[in-house]
């Protein structure tokens, strides 16, 4: 063996530069993947299998009026000519094309097991037939026309279009989805009488609008219906950007069962979900108890969808359980759009609404043009043969001579009758019996028909006009075949606005009932059943009374209120029943030894409280700010040693009335109150060597209400009020005559 080095260039092997090499071999796999496999063209919106498919189905002759044929026939014609993959991923796509849950308007006719909407898959090729749809024809319509270009196939053996005529926009009507690599593309399905309406607008006005087109398509059209609840404003960007989505949920109904008792069947589930997968997975939920609301879940579909949902009692609410369904499960999905499709074939890129359908509408017009050449070349070409047919008519016994006696007869007719090289060739390969045919009438008849119609075609070329009004006629017959009045083009998903609902699952699971909350002055408290007016044989603990009393329900979280300026909250339907003297709320809240409850009342969401402390600071707070959701509570009022806080009561007004325990009242405007959340807030009344006592917010309008010892109502107007008038941290002045004893206005809640 020789030691002598190989030098470069001496050696089979090259070398290369490695990141070159992958970048190189990426990019081409990456472009193969875009072109030739993920994403669908503009125009005819078909992946290059679903074309081939339908090409070699046309090359068959599987045209609706046709016989059936066997898919396994089919995909051997699609992988041996036109597709060189997998025979499996040939007959996927097939199978795709004739589901009608999963294509909007299928373009192959199965006969045989082709799946269900449950995700079975489809029975083997060699059991399964097919052929086209009347809307297959249609992508085909003109193909042999010259109206669109072919190219050489894998092995260049066999021709096969680029793209097809698409009398039918498919794109948008079947929708597409697809990954190539570093982009995807997911387009849903929409009604083809909203499209066709759409595309007649924008030919009439070429710089309408998204807001203008969404008028006529509102919204997609899946094929398995359902109701799109995504707002009109989400659905207009999503058409002017090309990206978005769309919330669809299933359509359901309340079923009575009798007794009071009710349950819920779901008729239509969103697209692409499986139904056997979706009552697993709710069955799944049940179990886990994520779904509280829910009894049981059956399915009762034959022909048509029936989910059966069972509540777990009759007293939840339907509304509450669907929409708990709607957020935990694929009843409702959202369908993203994505509209990533290659111009002419070539350019991946993102389009609008507007430019999907223009771009859809500039290939019919180009179809159209080049239909209309190709049939004016035939007729040229016809009319040219027929002016050779009456030359020879005109001389029949000559050209017989002619073609009997002369020894190149080709040449002595073109010399002898001025014959074009077509016209002798064309009265030469006439058969005998053509002869007694040739007669005058008929073949200037024929040349008159043709002449005109070559007149009407040169006159179309000429016009934009003229192709752009045979453009819209053709969409108007599609329309009409596609009609809404027709079973298949009748619009399926329907749109709704979703309840606003926020479904607290805890609280819906609480069966609403009245309750009065008894707190005792001691701090025990207990719920009795019912709305109890008489109080008076209410039992107690030796040396304990009565300190609130609350109408509530058992759905109602009850807010406490502490002297340390905390709040703590209880659900109504975990207090202690009405039997014996209750519990202790220091065992359900950590309230501190040294303080006490000051009130208890019913949260109501949205209300605004004034909270003051016996200092005589004070601020106003949303009630939703002070829900506390831990037993610690929630610090709202800053207090300090020795001050407590006093009052909490709720902002029904636009005045304030402070009195503190010197008896004097004083009274401001509500403007002059911080809103805080949490604080020490702002001197309400100034108090020396004295506590407050009590607040109320009122409304000018109406006055200032107490009630004395007595139980009797007084009310005093503005005018009444003008001495007690004045400004927040003013000391006020003595109470007015009548004014209770207790320096108390009365109940506040």
């Amino acid at each position: 063996m020789s030691d002598t080095p190989i030098l470069p260039g001496e050696s089979p092997i090259e070398p290369v530069n490695l990141r070159e090499a992958l970048e190189e071999r990426y990019l081409s796999y990456a472009l193969s993947t875009i072109m030739h496999r993920a994403l669908p063209d503009v125009r005819d919106g078909l992946k290059p299998v679903h074309r081939r498919i339908l090409y070699a189905m046309r090359e068959l002759r599987l045209n609706p009026d046709q016989a059936y044929k066997k898919c396994a026939k089919i995909v051997g014609e699609v992988m041996g000519n036109y597709h060189p993959h997998g025979d499996q991923a040939i007959y996927d796509a097939l199978v795709r094309l004739a589901q009608d849950f999963a294509v909007r308007y299928p373009l192959v006719d199965g006969q045989g097991n082709f799946g269900n909407i449950d995700g079975d898959n489809a029975a083997a090729m060699r059991y399964t037939e097919s052929r086209m749809t009347e809307t297959a024809t249609a992508l085909l319509d003109g193909i042999d026309q010259d109206t669109v270009d072919f190219r050489a196939t894998y092995d260049a053996a066999n021709e096969e279009p680029a793209v097809l005529p698409a009398a039918f926009p498919n794109l948008l009507a079947n929708g597409a989805s697809g990954i190539a690599v570093g982009m995807a593309t997911n387009i849903p399905p929409h009604n083809a009488e909203e499209l066709c309406n759409a595309l007649l607008h924008l030919i009439k006005h070429p710089n309408a609008t998204i807001e203008k087109l969404i008028e006529f398509i509102p919204g997609p059209d899946f094929p398995t219906g359902g109701v799109l609840v995504e707002p009109r404003e989400n659905i207009l960007e999503a058409y002017r950007t090309g990206r978005g989505g769309f919330r669809i949920r299933a359509k359901w109904e309340k079923e009575d069962t009798g007794r009071g008792g009710y349950q819920i069947v779901v008729t239509e589930i969103p697209y692409q979900v499986q139904k056997a997968k979706l009552v697993e997975k709710l069955a799944d939920l049940i179990t886990e108890k994520r779904l509280p609301l829910i009894g049981d879940v059956r399915d009762e579909s034959a022909e048509e969808i029936r989910l059966v949902i069972e509540p777990k009692t009759r007293s939840v609410d339907p509304l509450v359980m669907m929409e708990s369904l709607f957020k935990l499960s694929e009843l409702e999905v959202r369908f993203g759009l994505n509209m990533n499709v290659l111009s002419n074939g070539q350019i991946p890129n993102v389009l609008s609404l507007r430019e999907v359908l223009k771009q859809w509408l500039d290939h019919r017009l180009e179809v159209l043009t080049r239909r209309s050449e190709f049939r004016l070349g035939k007729i040229e070409h016809r009319l040219e043969v027929l002016d050779g047919y009456l030359i020879a008519f005109l001389n029949i016994d000559e050209v017989i001579r002619i073609i009997r006696f002369e020894d190149e007869p080709k040449k002595t007719l073109i010399s002898t009758f001025e014959l074009t090289d077509v016209q002798a060739e064309a009265i030469l390969n006439l058969r005998l019996r053509a002869l007694s045919k040739l007669e005058e009438m008929e073949i200037r008849a024929e040349h008159d028909r043709l002449s005109e119609e070559k007149r009407q075609l040169e006159k179309l070329l000429a016009s934009d006009q003229l192709k752009w009004s045979m453009v819209a006629q053709e969409i108007r017959d599609v329309r009409e075949k596609y009609s809404k009045k027709t079973e298949l083009g009748a619009r399926r998903s329907v749109f709704a606005d979703p309840p606003e609902i926020e479904v607290d699952l805890d609280q819906a699971m609480i069966e609403k009932e009245p309750v009065t909350i008894i707190l005792s002055e001691k701090g025990w408290i207990r719920a009795l059943k019912g709305h109890q007016d008489d109080l008076s044989r209410l039992d107690f603990k030796q040396g304990d009374e009565l300190k609130v009393a609350v109408k509530a329900y058992t759905t109602d979280r009850m807010l406490v209120y502490a002297t340390n300026g905390r709040f703590f909250t209880l659900s109504g339907d975990q207090l202690p029943g009405g039997r014996g003297h209750g519990e202790p709320v220091r065992l359900m809240v950590d309230i501190e030894e040294n303080h006490d409850i000051v009130d208890v009342f019913v949260h109501s969401p949205g209300r605004k409280l004034l909270v003051a402390s016996t200092a005589g600071y004070g601020f106003v707070v949303p009630e939703d700010e002070i829900v506390a959701s831990t037993r610690k509570g929630k610090q709202v009022l800053n207090v300090s040693d020795p001050d407590e806080a006093k009052v909490c009561i709720p902002v029904d007004g636009d005045m304030v009335a402070v009195v503190g325990e010197n008896r004097k009242l004083l009274v401001f405007t509500l403007g002059e109150v911080n809103e805080m959340t949490r604080g020490k807030g702002v001197i309400l009344q100034r108090l020396k060597g004295t506590a407050l006592s009590d607040v109320r917010v009122f409304s000018g309008t109406e006055g200032l209400t107490w009630l004395d010892s007595a139980g009797r109502t007084f009310t005093l107007s503005l005018e009444d009020l003008e001495q007690w008038y004045g400004l927040r941290a003013q000391a006020g002045k003595i109470v007015p005559k009548g004014f209770p004893r207790s320096n108390k206005f009365g109940p506040a809640f």
